[in-house]
């Protein structure tokens, strides 16, 4: 895949072209340092459809995918700062018209995808507007605190082709209040996408948080393809 970087308003982006020009668009939100690159590899080692893959970074994780303001949940951790809808603003308006721009066709769909927080941002995407046909939350953060209701509460602007969930087996088996909710609330979550008539895949990974995140992003990003 051709790479392309950029950057627009103090992000840094890194645009990996598919094969062909009218290719599905996945963007990613990505918490690395390295433009995806490990992301990359995961994705060569499985079986992936050709897509074309924007990877944004630079992002300050605690502002830019909150959705809203909120204490900290884990002690010596920055505040939650609700800058989620300043971030998606921005990519509506300029990362992804530059990276259209650069694919240099139209691609056949829109998606987005995250991990940890980041899969919270996706879902609230989706939720938020109508720019995305589709979203891949992984290990999604969906312990924050008043989501679940949000996503319960509000309808989605338009309703998204397919969703696909993925969490690690161990991630809620912890005494922290808040964190041990994360598994039940994704199955919440879930099951009310379901009854909107929303195609979901759901999958339950080996491990805690941190286990093979590249891995399992690359796996998320071929469930919306597929």
């Amino acid at each position: 895949m051709e790479k392309k970087s950029f950057e627009c308003g103090g992000r840094k982006a890194a645009l990996y072209c598919g094969e062909k020009a009218d290719a599905p668009l996945i963007v990613l939100n990505h918490y690395s340092e390295d433009d995806g690159d490990s992301v990359l590899r995961a994705m060569r080692e499985i079986d992936m459809p050709d897509c074309s893959l924007l990877v944004v970074g630079n992002i300050r994780w605690n502002h830019d995918m909150a959705p809203w303001d909120c204490a900290p949940v884990i002690r010596n951790d920055a505040p939650y700062t609700g800058g989620a809808d300043e971030h998606l603003n921005l990519l509506r308006t300029r990362l992804i018209p530059e990276a259209l721009a650069l694919t240099g066709g139209r691609p056949s769909f829109l998606g987005i995808a995250g991990y940890s927080l980041a899969g919270l941002f996706a879902l609230y995407a989706a939720w938020r507007c109508d720019a995305f046909d589709r979203a891949a939350c992984m290990s999604g953060s969906f312990w924050f605190p008043g989501f679940r209701e949000y996503v319960l509460t509000h309808d989605p602007i338009r309703r998204p082709e397919k969703l696909y969930f993925s969490l690690g087996d161990r991630e809620a088996k912890t005494r922290h209040p808040i964190l041990k909710t994360v598994q039940s609330n994704t199955e919440e979550i879930r099951e009310h996408c379901e009854a909107l008539g929303i195609p979901v895949t759901w999958e339950l990974n080996p491990g805690n948080h941190f286990s093979e995140d590249a891995l399992r992003t690359a796996k998320g990003i071929r469930g919306i393809l597929e």
